[in-house]
């Protein structure tokens, strides 16, 4: 298994100088880099003190700077707000200056301020979003390029740097629907699978998608699948259970609206009970193993949620799964 883990910039009730949040988010990164995780996925988020890191390219230009081994991943750029040449240009730079360690993953996004703010009709977001993803794939795969898209065309235009990583870099689009799961397969992309999901069912996404790239002839044979959760850890698994539970009552203050997920139950207890992996460390370690025996998951994205959590993972945890 890999182990990496999805790096947010949260800044609950403004208690601290928001400088001291990236503060100990780059210590925190630090600690990855000596450690025995695969990559750091940093997030993107707007208009939220959810997460304030607006640019992936800037900090993760500054985590290049500070690590010597640790991959940089993109969990992920929101590219339907981006131009999509702009967006191949940062990414490609920071993959030269990373040394070839960047991940990038593309998500949609789902929030309603983010798309009132930045003016783009939510109902246009999916569109605009494959449209994006398509012409940052090409500018990075072409010489010089030609396109001719819905919202974007462009003549002979040659997009420079190039990845270092050839041809580009490994990438993942973030499927939080069936109908994206399908979508990415029938492209050939690989995809990310996100935090919110249950445990049953992250494990049917990763069937319906393995089926449907066997549709379109492609094989999952191959390919890194990652999945992020919600971890929370202490040394008691009630102790652990209130961690979680604080931590989805941030998700869902902060981020998260149950209207928009679709979700018809109590959004909290489906965090608790069905969502986030709390426990001992023992405990933790156990339900891991179970998720890779029943949902495949050989690359875990843990969002911790506390920092005690992601220290007791990084030496509890983490050195008994790698």
């Amino acid at each position: 298994m890999k182990f990496g883990i999805l790096q947010f910039f949260s800044w609950p009730e403004r208690r601290i100088p928001l400088p001291t949040v990236y503060q100990r988010a780059l210590q925190r990164i630090e600690i990855m880099d000596q450690s025995g995780y695969d990559a750091v996925w940093l997030t993107e988020h707007h208009f939220s003190d959810y997460s304030v890191c607006p640019s992936i390219p800037v900090m993760g230009a500054h985590v290049a700077a500070r690590t010597r081994r640790l991959r940089i991943g993109a969990g992920v750029t929101l590219a339907a707000f981006y131009h999509p040449l702009r967006l191949a240009e940062e990414i490609a730079l920071l993959d030269i200056l990373s040394a070839g360690r960047v991940n990038w993953g593309a998500g949609r996004g789902f929030d309603e301020r983010e798309f009132r703010t930045f003016k783009v009709p939510i109902e246009e977001s999916q569109a605009r979003f494959r449209e994006a993803v398509d012409v940052v794939i090409q500018a990075w795969t072409s010489s010089r390029l030609t396109y001719r898209g819905q919202f974007f065309s462009f003549d002979d235009v040659e997009v420079l740097p190039k990845p270092l990583q050839q041809p580009h870099p490994p990438m993942w689009v973030a499927a939080g629907s069936p109908e994206a799961t399908r979508w990415a397969a029938a492209a050939g992309y690989s995809i990310l699978i996100g935090p919110h999901g249950t445990d049953v069912e992250i494990a049917q996404q990763w069937q319906h998608y393995n089926e449907c790239l066997n549709e379109n002839g492609y094989s999952i044979a191959g390919r890194e699948i990652p999945m992020a959760r919600l971890i929370a850890i202490a040394p008691t698994d009630s102790g652990a259970a209130d961690v979680a539970r604080e931590g989805a009552k941030w998700l869902l203050k902060t981020y998260v609206d149950p209207r928009q997920m679709g979700w018809s139950n109590d959004p909290l207890e489906r965090y608790l009970n069905s969502v986030v992996i709390h426990g001992s460390p023992e405990r933790v370690a156990d339900r891991i193993m179970q998720l890779h025996e029943e949902a495949h998951l050989d690359y875990l994205i843990g969002a911790p949620l506390s920092h005690h959590t992601f220290l007791s993972f990084t030496d509890n945890v983490l050195p008994r799964l790698v």
